[in-house]
């Protein structure tokens, strides 16, 4: 049975999905892309724009979100941090 994402795993996965759209995606495809519900998306969006790790921008009739520089550095880190977990073997 597959194990459960944890939080920071959810965090990592919004974040990426944002960044392989061009860095810019619209809310129901980030919805998809994460695999979150509408509910649990919003909450954690709402975590990630006060950490200015997401922005929201208009663009004439259609929202969207993009990852800052901050969203950026993130992923990074948290790559480096799973390669270094990887090469212990876990």
């Amino acid at each position: 049975m597959a194990q459960r994402r944890s939080r920071i795993d959810i965090i990592n996965d919004i974040l990426a999905a944002i960044q392989r759209k061009g860095g810019k995606i619209k809310p129901t495809h980030l919805m998809y892309k994460a695999n979150l519900s509408h509910k649990l998306m919003t909450s954690y969006l709402e975590e990630l724009m006060e950490k200015a790790l997401v922005d929201e921008i208009k663009e004439k009739t259609n929202k969207y979100l993009i990852i800052t520089d901050d969203g950026y550095k993130f992923l990074q880190k948290f790559k480096q941090m799973r390669e270094f977990q990887e090469s212990f073997g876990f």
